[in-house]
């Protein structure tokens, strides 16, 4: 099987539209490769979530790593990491490649604002983005840092989220292709694909780019392919339909003090067995215990 970095590269520069879900844990990310996706997005608002904590760094690096390796060891298509800003300077980000290579993760996405970093959904245009110099130089750091040829590390404009246009958002994309990122996220939170497709008409194809279309999901994903976008992530998917679950759910059990209205509409106790594999320890029981 090819490695997880080769993998994601070769999503990367498919001439055909790929996709990834987002998962925020070990179980998740196994159902996302179930469902027959190339790839899992680690989401950093998802990590967050079901940490309990905000999408503001209040998980440190180290937490968001031990997540992501449970989810790296449970599954074989690669993973892209929602690194936020790289959790500090340069120097941050160029160890945080290393670590993630440790761990089998296959690329990382380090956006442009300043740490601590805030999700771009609240109040975007009112926070600050890092300056190009200096994020170019985050980018350099973590390509020269990298041990396995194809790791990649995309890089995340948050020009449009601040309101700055797609002028700034060109120039920054640029720049950030020069210092060697493997492919341009470009982020947009408008109800329709009008930025990202006036962006894309602009950009010729210089390299991969990566779209997020949480808030102008209505556009048909074939617009997204003709306009020639790499690859689309589906970002925070599986946590928001767990989270109405749970909470349908823990609601129905409290107020009727019975399983009686949930036990059937449930995954079985035997699916959870399945998908954490409890077949093999079975077999490997029997050849190893006496």
């Amino acid at each position: 099987m090819l490695r997880k970095t080769t993998q994601f590269k070769n999503m990367l520069t498919s001439p055909d539209l790929e996709f990834i879900m987002e998962a925020h844990n070990g179980l998740s990310a196994k159902i996302v490769e179930e469902a027959g996706f190339k790839g899992i997005w680690g989401s950093g608002l998802s990590i967050s979530a079901a940490l309990g904590v905000r999408d503001n760094n209040e998980a440190s690096w180290t937490q968001v790593l031990e997540v992501i390796e449970f989810m790296s060891d449970a599954t074989t298509i690669p993973l892209l990491l929602d690194a936020d800003t790289g959790y500090g300077n340069f120097n941050n980000a160029r160890r945080l490649v290393k670590k993630l290579e440790q761990r089998n993760i296959a690329a990382m996405c380090i956006e442009d604002k300043i740490f601590p970093k805030t999700n771009s959904f609240i109040n975007g245009e009112q926070q600050q983005l890092a300056e190009v110099d200096e994020f170019c130089g985050k980018i350099k750091a973590s390509k020269d840092s990298q041990s396995d040829s194809d790791f990649c590390v995309v890089a995340r404009v948050e020009a449009l989220i601040a309101g700055w246009g797609v002028g700034e958002a060109l120039k920054r994309a640029e720049a950030y292709h020069n210092a060697g990122a493997d492919a341009i996220l470009m982020h947009s939170k408008i109800a329709t694909a009008d930025e990202i497709l006036a962006f894309m008409k602009e950009w010729k194809n210089t390299c991969p780019v990566v779209i997020v279309p949480t808030m102008y999901y209505q556009t048909p994903t074939n617009v997204f392919a003709e306009a020639g976008v790499s690859l689309v992530i589906w970002a925070n998917h599986l946590l928001r339909t767990s989270l109405t679950a749970m909470q349908q759910t823990a609601a129905t059990i409290f107020k009727e003090r019975s399983l009686n209205s949930v036990e059937g509409k449930i995954a079985s106790v035997k699916d959870i067995f399945r998908i954490q594999n409890a077949d093999e320890l079975k077999q490997a029981e029997k050849k190893y215990l006496p």
